[in-house]
């Protein structure tokens, strides 16, 4: 192959990887109360039984 199809080919990686790290780097964690962990949790326990009760 040619040398700028390689040249391409890495500019095209480098901008891929260099997108993920953004994106990994930019996410931030939600802070979260006690009392809205509860609900999230609650909510996940009921679909879970529904779930279960839908495949029986």
């Amino acid at each position: 192959m040619p040398w700028y199809v390689w040249l391409i080919l890495l500019v095209v990686f480098g901008s891929v990887i260099g997108s993920l790290l953004m994106l990994r780097d930019g996410a931030k964690k939600i802070p979260l109360t006690e009392e809205q962990l509860k609900k999230i949790k609650a909510r996940n326990a009921r679909l879970d039984a529904e779930e279960k009760r839908e495949k029986e």
